[in-house]
């Protein structure tokens, strides 16, 4: 369906330069006008496409390779709400806390790399929020990051300010350790002009993408889950015409999202079923497609950290990371519909995501595994396992370890002081923005960069 959508009803509102190119690699014009890809022309571009890349991180050992059967949760959004700390209520987000946000989830080790998860509202000027949510993200991590840009034009002065950061020019192009997230297609079936010019400047610059498609279910994709799918995966697979037919082979993150709406109020819903089986679906689409697949998962409706919180982010991270998602976006901190983000919810979300990874690799059987001797013995000898040797190797190697869920008995937790789950997670917040303060970036590289660009404090 997807194949036939792209070959018949074609895309709409494409830029000249993509048009040219594209009937140059034997796309045409519809009776409508609209540019359409024949069949073949699209598989030949999904069997020259990247099948597995690597995201670097500024450090090499935090690298991630995305891509066949890996998966890694990490971030995403562009929240406009934080929800404050302190005192529990929504404010506007600024770049102060985007700064915090991003020290904070460097030493989260289930987050696998860091997008920009909340857009700065104190900064108004275009220009100047790509630039200092760009430095935001050298100054706070090392590890793979990603952001996205206003206007194409920035693409280059983000470069330049990242090549600062490296010493020498050149050097980040060399060795790209910031993605891009883009959406060149605007649903239904057609595509953006501006969109299109930036990923165009990001692969000019080596930048690797991440183009996504965002259709929302009955609003700007059909209703029915199946016809959804297939619109969606047209619209990505567009993308990736795009981005191939000016490079063939180019680092580009097969990022299919089908996003639901709730038909009764027409208000985005992140955290149901629906959402969490469709991204599962779009999951395995990708990935036997053969491409390293992005999709959205972990997301919340609820507005505080709460039962609704934890089972909707629970149900959407295990549906799509047992389907193999490659790169699940949106997987820590995400809340309100994703308009808001919580430090609360990023710490609470990495352990989440660590025990979805430890459902993930499943159980290993194997001779050694089943341990004949060691049940003889202590079958034949305590009548337990407690002194079992192999108790304490599965200890080490088979089990995880919650960190802020609490698992004492009833008069034990009260009696350390009857603490929910979001007050020990705003505790845990609270420590690590007090004394993880890194210092990733040199004073004398931030000293040139605040010499060429103006970086809000």
């Amino acid at each position: 369906m997807a194949l036939r959508l792209l070959s018949e009803l074609g895309m709409g509102e494409c830029p000249d330069v993509l048009v040219e190119r594209s009937l140059e690699a034997r796309a045409f014009r519809n009776a409508d006008g609209r540019l359409c890809f024949p069949e073949s022309m699209v598989e030949d571009l999904v069997a020259g496409a990247a099948c597995s890349i690597t995201l670097h991180g500024r450090d090499p050992s935090r690298s991630i390779t995305v891509g066949g059967d890996s998966v890694h949760f990490g971030t995403g959004g562009a929240a406009v709400q934080t929800l404050d700390l302190e005192t529990a209520t929504y404010r506007p987000s600024t770049i102060r806390d985007l700064r915090d946000f991003t020290r904070l989830q460097d030493v989260l080790t289930n987050i696998s790399w860091f997008t920009r998860c909340c857009i700065a509202t104190d900064i108004d000027d275009p220009f100047d929020l790509d630039i200092n949510t760009a430095h935001a993200l050298l100054a706070g991590t090392t590890k793979p990051v990603a952001t996205a840009f206003s206007h194409p034009d920035n693409v280059a002065h983000v470069v330049r300010l990242f090549d600062l950061a490296e010493g020498r020019d050149g050097r980040f192009r060399e060795r790209p350790w910031c993605a891009a997230h883009i959406s060149p297609v605007i649903s239904p079936m057609r595509f953006g002009d501006d969109a299109v010019m930036t990923a165009l400047q990001c692969i000019r610059h080596n930048i690797p993408i991440s183009c996504i498609t965002a259709a929302q279910s009955g609003a700007t994709a059909p209703a029915v889950p199946a016809a959804f799918l297939a619109t969606s995966l047209a619209e990505t697979l567009a993308s990736l015409i795009m981005v191939n037919l000016f490079r063939p082979g180019h680092p580009m993150i097969f990022s299919n999202w089908p996003l639901v709406i709730d038909l009764r109020t027409g208000a985005f819903s992140g955290g149901g079923g629906e959402s969490a089986i469709m991204n599962a679906a779009s999951a395995q689409i990708s990935n036997w497609l053969g491409l390293p697949s992005g999709i959205a998962a972990g997301m919340s409706d609820a507005k505080a950290i709460d039962a609704q919180m934890g089972a909707e982010k629970g149900i959407t991270a295990l549906a799509t990371g047992l389907a193999g998602g490659n790169m699940i976006y949106e997987s820590a901190g995400m809340m309100a519909s994703l308009l808001g983000t919580s430090f609360e919810a990023f710490v609470l979300d990495n352990e989440m995501n660590g025990q979805v990874y430890r459902i993930i690799r499943g159980i290993e059987v194997s001779e050694d595994r089943l341990v004949f001797d060691d049940i003889r013995h202590s079958v034949l000898t305590h009548g337990h396992f407690l002194a079992s040797q192999e108790t304490m190797r599965a200890m080490q190697r088979d089990y995880v370890y919650p960190e802020l869920a609490d698992r004492n008995p009833p008069e034990v937790w009260a009696q350390q002081g009857a603490r929910d789950i979001r007050d020990m997670a705003r505790r845990k917040a609270r420590q690590i923005l007090d004394t993880h303060r890194p210092e990733y970036l040199s004073a004398a590289a931030d000293a040139q960069i605040r010499q060429e660009f103006r970086i809000y404090p």
